[in-house]
């Protein structure tokens, strides 16, 4: 494989250049010209000190995938706030607690990273660790009573990959979450 260009290699890491910048000035709460040359200074400081691997964007962009996507996890937030007050609150019984694994269908670090964070941010469960090898998320859920309790936050989990994929995945990757959701019997959410 040919080394890319300069300029290519530059195009490429250009959203996480801006998002740097982006968030050094709201670190600093300013949005000036002086806050936004430093904050160039200070991310081409870090790309070039930590060097990272560079992150492959797909280059695609679905609007009305990104808008479900947006909207279902809003009412999620929503319905699992409500639910872990409820939990909170129920002094009958305790609420039940596993430790899941939910075996993703990509294998691309940027989806598995996005998968993570959305069922992270959803009260009700926590991601404890990411096997980036084989692909699995563990995840720390609470509400939990049955086998079929397991199976639901799996699903759940893993139709948040399919929405991420369908919003903002490769052509080969939505196919692929596609065709595994049917294997499944998972509908194509």
């Amino acid at each position: 494989m040919s080394p890319q260009p300069l300029a290519a290699q530059l195009w490429r890491q250009l959203p996480f250049f801006v998002w740097l910048v982006a968030v050094w000035m709201l670190l600093w709460g300013q949005f000036t010209w002086l806050a936004f040359l430093t904050g160039v200074i200070m991310a081409l400081l870090v790309t070039r000190v930590f060097r990272l691997p560079p992150v492959e964007l797909s280059g695609r962009l679905n609007f009305w995938y990104g808008f479900i996507f947006v909207g279902e996890f809003l009412a999620s937030l929503v319905a699992g706030s409500l639910t872990v007050a409820w939990q909170a609150l129920d002094l009958r019984r305790q609420p039940g607690a596993a430790i899941i694994a939910v075996q993703l269908l990509t294998d691309d670090d940027l989806i598995m990273t996005h998968v993570g964070v959305t069922a992270s941010l959803i009260p009700g469960s926590l991601v404890l660790e990411a096997d980036r090898e084989r692909r699995i998320l563990y995840l720390h859920v609470i509400g939990v009573r049955s086998a079929a309790d397991v199976e639901k936050h799996r699903k759940s989990t893993q139709r948040w990959e399919r929405r991420i994929v369908r919003a903002v995945g490769s052509r080969h990757q939505v196919e692929q979450v596609l065709a595994g959701a049917e294997r499944a019997g998972g509908g194509a959410s």
